[in-house]
């Protein structure tokens, strides 16, 4: 069809219309109306919607290999339809004995002009012939087309604001891209001795102009108990704009938590660092999912505020945090599928971060990374579920075939839905330094060490595969909640490359499910935040769960971020709290190339 297309371009000339009489070229107009045409190569048909004379809107579908003639026709039908209705109401009035207008006049002439006013030829298919910038003219109304105008498809506010949080709108647009739209933000106007201030011409509220030009909004306390409004101009970056939307937020501005446990951590992350270092993150961020239970609420966090495990207010401070961090990669985990898509996303996209998710087998949360842009290229992507590829990948099955002499062991791994996201990026200036981003959140249970020695023999043999196979010698850092302390034997199997076959980790849930085996991986591996006190602080417990390990040949930490203080950790007793939003602290280094 599309070569038939490109002929058809070629064939645009002048050509007498037959609904219409003569060939000329359309008469200037000082100002013309819009004719919004939606062409998409992937779609049989185009929409085409513009505004009669008479002020009835028109929306039609043609198909895309259609006559141009054909739907000429077709406008000129509608065109008519206006003053058919006229007519049928000017008989009536003559048969009740009632002054008439003029008869219903006929279909008007229907034609289209290219942007050099010549006539576009009747069968020129639809496709080729409603090009951007030509004129489509209805008897005397003309109007301009614009194809595939900048569009937005979604505009939303966050439900929580909070005074000092960066308010991060969710945009989505066709033919447009965030980056290339104009934003504007507006404030209420706060009532004046008590009363409300209409607008003008309105009942609604006065809106004053609080900012322009930026795409993410950090409301003052000055406007606690205000709502904001944002407008927004889609553009393509072609100097091309659609026409705006405006979005009203459902509720006023909040006041903030004041002092958070992350605010001493921003001093040292205020900005990116240099193209030849790394700023990594890895956090459980705890997710909504198990948030908001009553075990939760009762038994795990009894001592937080049932308001600060709300997910709109966590993440008000979790966005906050991680923009705050300046970060390179971004490893999280616990992330709800929709928290990543209506939130996280959006808001670390305003920061120059692009993610990718993988989503835990039958479960409603998972894993998210995210790079900066303008550091890193997405090169490929090696998720994997542990279960599943245990059972159906030739890589595992010398350690498959092991697991089979412990069934009991064995349906317990296979019952497990963790996930490893695996993701391989190239710098983006300097393509010969890629890097291996791995990504995981092992087995919770206190006595499952065996289950997640298995879990983390096959993420490190997966991982294998990709950095010395696939991309032979790249380095790996691998980030995640590994529910494992620095004595388990799951760090020390990552970090010496090593675990015996007599571990005491293999009878973690007692002898009927022992399950002894000796394992290696080639990696060198290090923990670049070291062996902190904690990373999970919660009612009754602490301990350090949470590693970003580095491959110790090719990188080196260059800084780490320090933790909160212990006195800032237990300013509400434990975490998740006001001014914490996870029951996780997250780790932060600086890395360098060696």
């Amino acid at each position: 069809m599309w070569r038939r297309l490109r002929s058809a371009l070629r064939r645009l000339r002048r050509s007498p219309a037959t609904l219409l009489a003569g060939g000329a070229r359309p008469p200037a107009a000082a100002a013309m109306e819009r004719a919004v045409v939606r062409c998409v190569p992937s779609e049989p048909k185009l929409s085409l919607r513009f505004v009669l004379p008479d002020g009835s809107a028109r929306h039609m579908q043609r198909d895309q290999a259609e006559p141009l003639g054909r739907a000429l026709a077709r406008i000129a039908t509608n065109a008519a339809k206006g003053p058919a209705k006229a007519a049928k109401k000017s008989k009536k009035a003559r048969a009740e004995g009632a002054p008439t207008g003029e008869a219903a006049a006929a279909a008007p002439a229907v034609r289209l002009f290219s942007r050099d006013g010549e006539a576009v030829a009747e069968e020129v298919p639809n496709a080729a012939a409603w090009q951007d910038g030509a004129v489509l003219q209805i008897g005397e109304a003309q109007y301009r087309v614009e194809r595939n105008p900048p569009a937005l498809t979604e505009l939303r506010l966050p439900r929580s604001l909070l005074a000092g949080f960066p308010v991060c709108p969710k945009v989505s647009a066709e033919f447009a891209a965030p980056q290339h739209c104009l934003f504007r933000w507006y404030r209420e106007q706060r009532p004046a001795g008590g009363g409300g201030e209409a607008a003008a011409g309105g009942d609604g509220p006065a809106w004053v102009e609080a900012a322009g030009g930026e795409r993410v909004f950090t409301p003052s306390n000055a406007m606690v108990g205000l709502r904001l409004k944002l407008r927004c101009t889609p553009g393509d970056g072609a100097q091309r704009y659609g026409p705006p939307r405006e979005v009203e937020s459902s509720g006023p501005v909040e006041a903030g938590p004041g002092a958070c446990t992350f605010d001493s951590r921003h001093l040292y992350t205020k900005k990116v660092c240099g193209q030849g270092s790394i700023r990594a993150v890895s956090y459980n961020i705890l997710a909504d999912t198990y948030a908001q239970t009553e075990f939760s609420r009762t038994v795990l966090y009894p001592y937080c505020a049932p308001y600060a495990l709300e997910l709109d207010y966590r993440q008000n401070l979790l966005k906050k945090e991680l923009a705050g961090y300046s970060a390179d990669l971004i490893c999280l985990q616990e992330v709800d599928k929709s928290v990543f898509v209506d939130s996280l996303a959006p808001a670390l996209d305003a920061f120059g971060l692009e993610g990718v998710f993988k989503i835990k087998e039958k479960q409603h949360e998972g894993l998210a990374t995210f790079y900066r842009r303008d550091k890193f290229s997405l090169l490929s992507q090696h998720d994997i579920a542990f279960s599943e590829a245990l059972l159906s990948d030739t890589l595992h099955k010398e350690l498959h075939d092991k697991l089979a002499q412990y069934p009991l062991v064995q349906e317990k791994v296979l019952q497990r839905s963790s996930v490893l996201q695996v993701s391989v990026f190239q710098s983006a200036t300097d393509p010969s330094r890629k890097i291996c981003v791995a990504n995981t959140h092992l087995y919770w249970h206190p006595k499952g060490g065996n289950i997640r020695l298995i879990q983390i023999a096959v993420a490190l043999s997966h991982i294998k595969h990709v950095a010395c196979d696939l991309y032979p010698s790249i380095p790996v850092i691998f980030c995640g909640d590994f529910n494992s302390t620095p004595s388990s034997g799951t760090y020390s199997f990552i970090n010496s490359g090593v675990i015996a076959e007599d571990h005491e980790d293999w009878v973690s849930n007692g002898e009927e499910e022992r399950c002894n085996m000796p394992l290696t991986h080639p990696f060198k591996l290090l923990s670049a935040c070291g062996e902190p006190a904690y990373t999970n602080y919660v009612g009754g417990f602490h301990g350090c769960l949470d590693y970003i390990f580095i491959d110790k040949n090719a990188l080196e930490v260059e800084q780490v971020i320090p933790l909160p203080t212990h006195e800032e950790v237990t300013t509400h007793q434990a975490l998740p709290s006001v001014s914490h939003p996870s029951d996780h602290i997250a780790l932060i280094c600086d890395l360098k190339w060696k």
